[in-house]
């Protein structure tokens, strides 16, 4: 078999072909730096890391990119909540967003470029529309007319109506007089009193969201690339609009295969700030979730579809990662005493091959699991063993005939992204605590406090405690036996 992948642009499961035999380019849509990362971007980032690590296992060379959107409306309205600057917060959510993404094995790309650098292939490209009768300037702004490109919606598969529908409410009045029809999108915006700006042939001002995309897809990677990669939510408008732009300026097709991943529920709602069940990647890790129990919960679910967390999947995927994570410990003991056979034996090539036809499915990664937990049941139940100080499972971690499984699932482990942990993970010092304005510590004594008050009877102090904890961002779950876990939302 060889790997298909749902095509967003033409709706169809298709075989990839990249644009050049053995080489991929892909361009991932990134972070806008005015925050620290959530549950939604972690699901993303890990859906695209293991595809990015799929194809390098698969003999493909991978040329990924992906960008930082460091000027924006909303890291413009932090800086003046904060009376910081731009340049401030996006340095700082930019550090968070590395260790984030580094506490959840998640490659570095090879290519990180930032708007504010990319100014020139931006004002280039937007020039570049004008001349081509294809964007026009009011007032210091300039906008890209919908109209003048023919293929339009093709990826959301809106008509003009629907698309009208959708932007109602969505712009001031003012800008909409500006504009030459409703639909029309910003490359650029004049600079309004006290922001940030930077100089343009149309005068001071900074990019539209849009163009930003579109300008370093081409200078990173050129006019057409494989792959371009981004949550659901990205369809209509920003992909739909980054087409739009590169392909009415380069006449050439932007990407091959357009890549969606769905999006990330909370109990069966939408994660919303609005609705109090938003939680971020940092918050979740520090509550004492490990990384690589997150990770495995993101990929128990294919990456097209809507993933529900709740405090029951969690758990469920932890009991998972404890069995998998002792097989990985002991597979690493054994493949750095043993020497790696050259060539499989028939059941673990099989093995690796039903692996291999999973993740062509259109990167099936349950079903790749599926085998990952196969491999790792005989290591899983002799590590329990020599835990147990079973001397007689000792010696038998050191039979040959071991050495090619264990090495196999820590081949297999690795293109998941998935590592073994040596220690539970603990929430560093001092991190998380600016967020609700309580440490660790200071939590575990008001649950303390509460099953406290809840053995004497006195329910309405426990309740105080938890709606006081929860109006500090601080969610309480009690378990059968009398255990109370909490994440910080």
């Amino acid at each position: 078999m060889t790997l298909r992948l749902t095509n967003t642009l033409t709706r169809r499961v298709e075989e990839f072909r990249p644009i050049e035999p053995g080489k991929v380019s892909i361009y991932c849509c990134g972070v806008t730096v005015y925050d620290l990362c959530h549950l939604g971007h972690a699901r993303s980032y890990i859906a695209w890391d293991v595809l990015r690590r799929y194809l390098r296992w698969s003999g493909y060379a991978v040329t990924f990119v992906q960008n930082y959107t460091d000027i924006d409306d909303k890291i413009l309205n932090r800086a003046a909540e904060e009376g910081s600057s731009m340049e401030a917060v996006s340095e700082r959510n930019i550090d968070a967003f590395v260790a984030d993404m580094t506490r959840l094995n998640i490659l570095p790309a090879d290519r990180m470029p930032r708007a504010t650098r990319s100014l020139d292939a931006i004002r280039a490209l937007i020039s570049e529309l004008e001349a081509k009768g294809a964007a026009y300037s009011a007032d210091g702004d300039v906008y890209f007319a919908v109209m003048k490109h023919a293929g339009y919606g093709k990826l959301s598969g809106r008509d003009l109506e629907q698309q009208q529908d959708n932007a109602a409410g969505r712009v001031a009045s003012e800008e909409e007089a500006r504009k030459q029809h409703p639909f029309d999108f910003a490359l650029w915006k004049g600079a309004k009193p006290g922001e940030p700006s930077f100089p343009s042939p149309w005068g001071q001002g900074r990019p539209g969201w849009h163009i930003e995309c579109s300008a370093m897809v081409r200078e990173e990677l050129g006019d057409t690339i494989d792959i371009h990669l981004g949550g659901a939510d990205l369809v209509f408008p920003h992909h739909e609009n980054e087409i739009a732009q590169s392909e009415a300026a380069t006449g050439q097709e932007l990407a091959h295969y357009w890549l969606h991943n769905g999006m990330v529920n909370v109990g069966g709602q939408k994660m919303s700030k609005s609705l109090g069940n938003f939680t971020t990647i940092r918050a979740l890790l520090d509550s004492g979730v490990s990384p690589m129990t997150l990770r495995l919960f993101t990929l128990q679910a294919h990456y097209r579809k809507p993933l529900d967390f709740t405090a029951e999947a969690l758990d469920a995927a932890a009991t998972g990662w404890k069995g998998l994570n002792a097989a990985l410990g002991l597979a690493s003991e054994i493949d750095a005493a043993s020497e790696r056979a050259t060539e499989l034996p028939s059941a673990l090539a099989a093995a690796r091959e039903r692996f291999a036809t999973a993740m062509d499915d259109d990167l099936n990664t349950s079903a790749a699991l599926a085998v990952l937990f196969e491999l790792a049941k005989p290591l899983r139940a002799l590590a329990n063993r020599i835990e147990r100080g079973d001397a007689a499972a000792r010696a038998e971690a050191s039979m040959p005939e071991l050495a090619a499984q264990a090495g196999l699932l820590q081949e297999l482990a690795g293109v998941l992204g998935l590592q073994h942990e040596t220690t539970e993970a603990q929430p560093p010092a001092g991190e998380g605590s600016h967020e609700a304005g309580l440490s660790n510590a200071d939590i575990e004594a008001q649950i303390e406090a509460r099953q406290a008050a809840k053995a004497a009877k006195d329910f309405a102090t426990a309740d105080g405690i938890r709606e006081a904890l929860k109006a500090k961002g601080i969610e309480l779950i009690d378990k059968p036996g009398g255990i109370t876990e909490w994440l910080r939302s």
